[in-house]
């Protein structure tokens, strides 16, 4: 899954099938980069280990139980740390990266 040349985000973005359907971009090292669209509530879930979301474009926010929402801006990177329920929830159309696991099920362990 490593390219042998640049992948385009622009690309894959306008590829991106509907939201909360995310596509693998790369493999590095142990983990997946996930490109994503974000639009609506996603459920509940909890991961066996830590999530990164990097936001590529737009706005949303993680919702964590027991904390305050946090808000992320384009180009701003916030890590879920492993066991933490959450969920993402973007009012309007966004973009995220994510770093996982290649097991990492979408909807938690």
């Amino acid at each position: 899954m490593t390219p042998a040349e640049p992948v385009s985000l622009a690309r894959l973005i306008e590829e991106l099938p509907g939201p909360w359907q995310p596509r693998d971009v790369v493999a590095v090292n142990d983990a997946i980069v996930r490109v994503a669209r974000l639009e609506g509530d996603f459920p509940w879930h909890a991961h066996d280990e830590d999530e990164l979301f990097l936001c590529w474009d737009g706005e949303f926010r993680i919702e964590l139980e027991g904390s305050d929402p946090v808000e992320l801006s384009a180009g701003e990177v916030f890590v879920v740390p492993r066991g933490v329920r959450h969920r993402p929830v973007a009012e309007r159309m966004a973009h995220a990266l994510l770093l996982e696991r290649p097991e990492t099920k979408q909807y938690g362990n």
